[in-house]
């Protein structure tokens, strides 16, 4: 199994962080089921004020294989360009095996 995490810093000039969360967090967790290899998915978003990111997604795959699929998939392509690529400013992934 594969450990995908991403950290991801919101834009400044974004009119509503909490808004870009929520809408983050609903659009990622409601691929769990729907994309072949993906095991969970879990968007963090209550950060403490020490951290350095804004939200996170913490996901869990059953192969390496299947998170490259994951990554090429439709239902993933039109949830990062609609709801996260737009909005963020800095991305940092870890990717590893279990």
């Amino acid at each position: 199994m594969v450990k995908h995490m991403i950290i991801w810093k919101i834009k400044d000039e974004c009119e509503s962080k909490e808004l870009v969360k929520e809408n983050v967090k609903r659009e990622l967790e409601a691929l769990n089921g729907k994309i072949e290899g993906l095991i969970e998915m879990h968007i963090i978003t209550d950060a403490l004020p020490s951290s350095a990111g804004d939200l996170m997604m913490d996901s869990l795959f059953e192969s390496e294989e299947a998170l490259k699929g994951y990554q090429k998939h439709p239902l993933h392509q039109h949830v990062a360009n609609t709801f996260v690529r737009p909005n963020m400013c800095q991305r940092l992934s870890l990717d590893y095996e279990v």
